[in-house]
């Protein structure tokens, strides 16, 4: 008995260092699981938001030397106390409370006109932008394409990616996963644990490179005959785009975008253990600088008279050209926004478009009234949202803000 004691003793005792030493070696990808597993909870979810840095591997888009400053009014707006939305009258304040507002800009002739910041958030924290990013690396595809490093969007991901070839990639074209129409079979549920999107998140907590969670998709549909959104699509479009430019995306975006829109603050992407950035939602901004990323689509493309990315660019991107890609009711009997190069057209809407991330995320721009509203969220309650609820409150909501800055001018 004592032999048989002592020789458990020293396999519980082998296990239990053995557990230690990988628990050692491996405990930046336990730390990153363990804040994955536990990201959006309610007592943690609006630190982790702004404190991305301190969690995760990133690169630093650096801030250029000189930034540009939104004027500030003197006497900024009220918002307009309660909003219409399906019949029912909703407390602007109270629903900026419930949904953990961070932060609400809103800019109209290149003047911000109010701004507010709540939960501890200030103007110089970083918040991560989640889907926000996919409108931005469209924006940096659409400067590379200008510049020839890509030749178009007709091209294929194998053209660029070879090593794709036997994936559910291989010879879809660069345009149909730009309008999430790639045909890969993905599932975006985040409230199911096994969704692609939920295993795709702890894939990357261990540090996998995103790349060879990609490769693991399989066809579904045909390409380019129906929307489904797929964020590794995004990722797919990020591989290119470093591919064609022989540059990471940090040093590409700083040279072609950050530098030449007078960013006030550095930038922060996520990057897996082979140093790709994690484009489908890893980039970290400050709300004013999200703000500037708006401010350049209303323009055109347009900064300070010049040309950043091609005005062609900007208007392709936010115009849908497919039935499948429509606002309306389109592939099931709900209505839908429409799609464009990485960015929304809202359903039911004139000429406005926007960047949407998860939790509550959006950068909403409507050109004819020459206005950009951002809003940063920390909405833990967004993870049980699985009808869209929360994106039809916040689109009656801005579309009220705007209305009512109209009227009163």
């Amino acid at each position: 008995m004592k032999i048989i004691r002592r020789i458990f003793l020293g396999i519980v005792g082998f296990l239990g260092i053995s557990l230690l030493m990988i628990l050692l070696f491996f405990r930046q990808e336990a730390y990153q699981l363990y804040k994955v597993l536990t990201f959006f909870d309610q007592d943690v979810i609006g630190e982790n938001f702004k404190s991305v840095p301190a969690i995760f591997r990133t690169t630093t888009v650096r801030k250029p030397e000189i930034p540009y400053r939104f004027a500030t009014d003197e006497q900024p707006i009220t918002l307009p106390e309660t909003f219409q939305c399906n019949d029912s009258t909703i407390n602007t304040q109270a629903y900026l409370d419930y949904t953990l507002t961070d932060a609400l800009l809103v800019i109209r002739h290149d003047t911000i006109r109010y701004e507010y910041y709540g939960n501890q958030f200030t103007a110089d924290d970083n918040h991560i932008s989640w889907s926000m990013s996919k409108s931005i690396i469209s924006a940096l595809l659409g400067i590379a394409i200008d510049e020839g490093k890509i030749k178009s969007i007709e091209e294929t991901v194998t053209d660029y990616l070879p090593d794709f070839v036997g994936t559910g990639y291989e010879n879809v074209r660069i345009k149909d996963v730009l309008q999430m129409s790639s045909g890969v079979g993905f599932n975006e549920d985040y409230g199911d644990l096994n969704s692609d999107i939920n295993v795709m998140g702890r894939y990357f907590a261990l540090g996998m490179p995103m790349a060879d969670f990609a490769k693991r998709l399989k066809r579904e549909r045909a390409p380019g005959t129906y929307n489904h959104y797929v964020s590794i699509d995004t990722q797919v479009l990020g591989m290119i785009l470093k591919k064609a430019t022989g540059e990471t995306i940090t040093e590409y975006m700083y040279k072609k975008l950050w530098s030449r829109i007078g960013a006030e603050s550095e930038a922060y992407w996520i990057v897996d253990k082979a140093g790709m950035e994690f484009v489908l939602g890893g980039l970290n901004v400050t709300a004013r600088d999200y703000a500037r990323i708006g401010q350049l689509f209303l323009d055109s493309g347009r900064w300070q008279g010049q040309q950043i990315v091609p005005e062609a660019w900007v208007i392709a991107s936010v115009t849908p050209d497919a039935p499948h890609l429509m606002p309306g009711i389109r592939n099931t009997a709900e209505r839908k926004d429409g799609y464009g190069f990485q960015w929304w057209i809202p359903y039911g809407g004139d000429d406005e478009f926007n960047a949407q991330g998860i939790y509550g995320q959006f950068i909403y721009i409507d050109p004819d009234k020459d206005l950009v509203i951002v809003k940063l969220s920390s909405n833990y309650h967004f993870k049980h949202d699985n009808t869209g609820f929360f994106h039809d409150i916040e689109i009656a909501m801005y579309r009220e803000i705007v209305k009512q800055i109209v009227i009163n001018e």
